[in-house]
């Protein structure tokens, strides 16, 4: 079976799908980018079976640059002949997926995987992207989704068959040797939609009834000259933990960087405005971190509210739940690593799909 992904071949996550993919018996995989490719895809999908495109796209969209390069796509397509083509974001690739079949008459049919904004947030918009979203989610055979949240909205716009399973880990990460109680730990984008200004809000509510609590910020954005502002604003002190500070700004961090904070924090903070199911949380679950959210559906498919985690109100999280929680902590420890072990392991996940893929014949 020849499976060809087109997305993001610099994003973690897509290389995580393709070495999936790689790992079966019988499946090639293909690879067309939509920027360039990780250096880790040279061991997972050989450079004569990949296309890389070069532009920058961007989720809000305007990316005319990308569809000046359909052309280009169109014809490595039908190059490859392939059974299957798998867009990941369906407003950017799965609308060049789409029009490639339409326009270069492919065989091949389409598995859509979405991957959040593309479906809770995209769609309303505007109504191009909401028909563009409609007209993908139609054409493809079968779509999968992280979250039942987000695959009921995709059969609501027209999706025929939807795969649920979580974006998840390629392994479970060993247990944490020790925690620091009161380390929070915050890696979401530092855009609006993450409401990284609220997860500052919510710990300097944590901070004032708990003095030794402390938080470390990873990641990059907009937001980050506005979030220093805001934290010393909040009457925190910003500087490196080892230094004293109660929130430390720590930038992008690698994956081995960004486990060693996973693992040394007791606490997650991830409030966004709209999510599907984030593999940052199940990393974060993996790990031994106690989950704090925002309350959206998809989050309460992975939190129960003060068993296994926190779901934060709009009006704001009342500290001493917290420790409550941190009191039984081992146990809620335990429940979310099976969880993830049993749930949101991605090599199980593709195995099911591309059984489901053989079963539907070919094309």
């Amino acid at each position: 079976m020849r499976i060809a992904l087109i997305g993001d071949g610099e994003s973690p996550h897509l290389l995580k799908w393709a070495r999936a993919l790689a790992a079966l018996d019988d499946v090639e995989v293909f690879a067309a980018s939509s920027r360039r490719f990780d250096p880790g895809f040279d061991a997972v999908v050989p450079a004569a079976r990949r296309l890389a495109l070069e532009t920058t796209p961007r989720r809000a969209g305007g990316n005319a640059r990308l569809l000046l390069q359909f052309p280009r796509l169109g014809a490595w397509l039908r190059r490859i002949d392939a059974d299957w083509l798998n867009p990941h974001y369906l407003t950017s690739h799965g609308t060049l997926a789409w029009l490639a079949r339409r326009v270069f008459r492919l065989r091949a049919r389409i598995v859509a995987s979405a991957w959040g904004s593309d479906v809770l947030v995209a769609p309303q918009r505007s109504v191009v992207l909401r028909r563009i979203t409609v007209s993908v989610l139609r054409a493809a055979t079968v779509a999968t989704s992280d979250s039942e949240h987000m695959a009921s909205r995709m059969r609501a716009l027209g999706a025929r068959e939807v795969m649920t399973f979580p974006f998840g880990l390629e392994r479970l990460p060993p247990p944490a040797a020790e925690k620091d109680p009161w380390l929070f730990f915050a890696n979401r984008a530092l855009e609006p939609l993450y409401r990284p200004d609220r997860v500052l809000q919510t710990f300097a509510a944590i901070a004032a009834a708990a003095p030794s609590a402390r938080l470390a910020v990873a990641n990059e954005g907009s937001l980050a000259t506005a979030l220093r502002r805001q934290a010393q604003a909040l009457g925190l002190r910003v500087a490196a933990l080892e230094d004293g500070g109660q929130v430390a700004f720590v930038g992008r961090l690698d994956a081995a960087a960004q486990d060693r904070w996973y693992a040394r924090s007791r606490w997650y903070l991830s409030l966004p405005a709209s999510d599907s199911v984030a593999v940052s949380v199940l990393e974060a679950m993996a790990h031994g971190c106690i989950p704090l959210l925002s309350d959206l559906p998809a989050n309460r498919e992975l939190v129960q509210d003060r068993d296994n985690g926190l779901v934060v109100p709009d009006a704001g999280l009342d500290p001493s739940l917290l420790r409550a929680l941190a009191a039984r902590a081992p146990l809620v420890v335990q429940r979310n690593r099976a969880w993830v072990e049993a749930h949101a392991l991605i090599g199980p996940a593709i195995e099911r799909l591309v059984a489901r893929l053989r079963a539907l014949g070919p094309a």
